[in-house]
């Protein structure tokens, strides 16, 4: 069982960093898994020497639900949704007619999402879901801060066009 400083270290991270985990980790396994995954993560801190694993937390935290949240999915041989758009909305409540039209740009963007090769999928949800920082990122996937530039370029690039294609289609056939 961990000293009282430890467990109290442990609490801030999970209080910190246990909501940004848990979109993350929905993202990969989707959200009936995700808090066991995140579970596992915090776990896993409790066991690890402060010292060593404090000065890049948040990387570390990434990178440990990232590959238990492959695991997860490894596992299961399947691959579930990217998230559940109601949950990913839960957060921001607008009035009615703007909660649909929201509601419908993130279901654009989740299925765009989803066509997008794992690397650069990665890339965005840990930018965007998990808030970290490039250099975070490249810790995360172990590449290079240059490489997670090029990868969220691309992935974003990709990301704009199809929507707007959508977005295209769809006036096309309202006319």
């Amino acid at each position: 069982m961990p000293s009282e400083p430890t467990s109290h270290w442990v609490l801030l991270a999970l209080s910190r960093y246990e909501a940004p985990l848990l979109r993350y980790a929905s993202a990969i396994v989707g959200s009936a898994q995700a808090a066991d995954v995140v579970q596992d993560t915090f776990l896993r801190l409790c066991n690890q020497d402060r010292a060593a694993v404090e000065p890049h937390l948040r990387a570390w935290l990434f990178t440990v639900c990232r590959n238990r949240a492959l695991d997860v999915r490894r596992d299961k041989r399947q691959v579930e949704p990217v998230a559940e758009v109601d949950e990913v909305m839960a957060d921001n409540q607008p009035g009615p007619s703007e909660a649909l039209e929201r509601r419908e740009a993130m279901r654009r963007v989740l299925g765009a999402l989803d066509t997008l090769p794992e690397r650069q999928r990665e890339a965005v949800l840990l930018k965007f879901s998990g808030d970290l920082s490039y250099q975070e990122i490249a810790e995360v996937l172990g590449t290079s801060v240059s490489n997670v530039g090029f990868l969220l370029h691309t992935a974003l690039r990709a990301l704009r066009e199809q929507v707007e294609k959508k977005d295209r289609e769809a006036a096309r056939r309202t006319r």
